[in-house]
């Protein structure tokens, strides 16, 4: 349910690139420094997103270095640090868990149970400093898994289930942007949600595994119907996003929420063509 949140390279200035991947960068160094090598593991270009949405808006004092690392050892690369991607790297480490926790119930996946055991000692640090959080998206996400196995066709239920997590989780602090964030942090979960949901649907089907599209799979139109589902997710995550007073960065966040989120998308457009023609 990760890995749709990234930028679209073309159509960033080779600066604006340098500046995103110094932030990946820095994300990674968190999630080392947090939670070791376990922690980078889990890195990922979505919670990329919420750190230099953070930074934007709240604007706070940045560091910023060259530096080898195992990825990279020949060229050192940039990397920005701020208290905004530690927490990004808080929330991914908490995203994490769950989702090994949901695979192994799922499909008994060993390798994702394992890798949940090693995560539990950050996730205990997690819950510690941010409880409220960590137990809304526990309680959230048992609320999906018991959606999932009633096999719930309410689109809406079962995706708003996950945009809440990431409601929460936008949600840094108490403030004047507590509202914007929650809206924001809801559509952009939502649109996750889907997004995997759309590129799964043949494989859970064939499966028979739960999908909240497997009724609209059913219809003529359902490339149609899901392109404008999506679409209004985003649509709603970017109106929200415009309302910010986020300058830093601000090309970058566009690039990702008008074009690179549909970068997987397209893929599985061209993929899905190419298989009903080769059928």
């Amino acid at each position: 349910m990760f890995g749709y949140i990234v930028v679209h390279k073309p159509e960033l200035k080779v600066r604006e690139y340098e500046q995103y991947r110094a932030s990946y960068c820095g994300l990674c160094r968190s999630l080392k420094k947090r939670h070791g090598w376990a922690g980078q593991l889990t890195l990922s270009f979505d919670m990329t997103f919420l750190a230099l949405l953070l930074t934007g808006l709240y604007e706070p004092e940045t560091l910023t270095g060259s530096r080898r690392c195992i990825a990279h050892p020949v060229h050192p690369h940039h990397y920005r640090q701020n208290e905004y991607f530690d927490y990004a790297a808080d929330m991914n480490v908490l995203l994490t868990y769950y989702k090994c926790m949901d695979d192994w119930k799922d499909d008994r996946k060993w390798s994702a149970r394992a890798f949940a055991a090693i995560l539990k000692p950050g996730l205990r640090r997690v819950r510690k400093e941010y409880g409220r959080k960590a137990e809304t998206t526990r309680r959230l996400l048992e609320t999906l898994g018991e959606l999932e196995q009633e096999k719930s066709r309410d689109i809406d239920r079962t995706a708003g289930c996950f945009g809440e997590i990431m409601a929460e989780l936008f949600v840094y602090r108490e403030d004047e942007w507590k509202e914007p964030l929650w809206r924001m942090g809801f559509y952009f979960g939502k649109f996750i949600y889907l997004m995997d949901a759309y590129e799964d649907i043949e494989e859970d089907l064939k499966r028979g595994r739960y999908n909240p599209l497997a009724g609209l799979y059913e219809k003529e139109s359902f490339e149609e119907e899901c392109q404008q589902i999506l679409k209004m997710m985003m649509s709603e995550t970017s109106r929200v996003f415009e309302r910010l007073p986020v300058v830093q960065d601000a090309q970058i966040l566009r690039n990702i929420l008008y074009a690179g989120v549909w970068t997987r998308y397209g893929q599985i457009r061209c993929r899905r063509k190419e298989t009903d023609t080769e059928s």
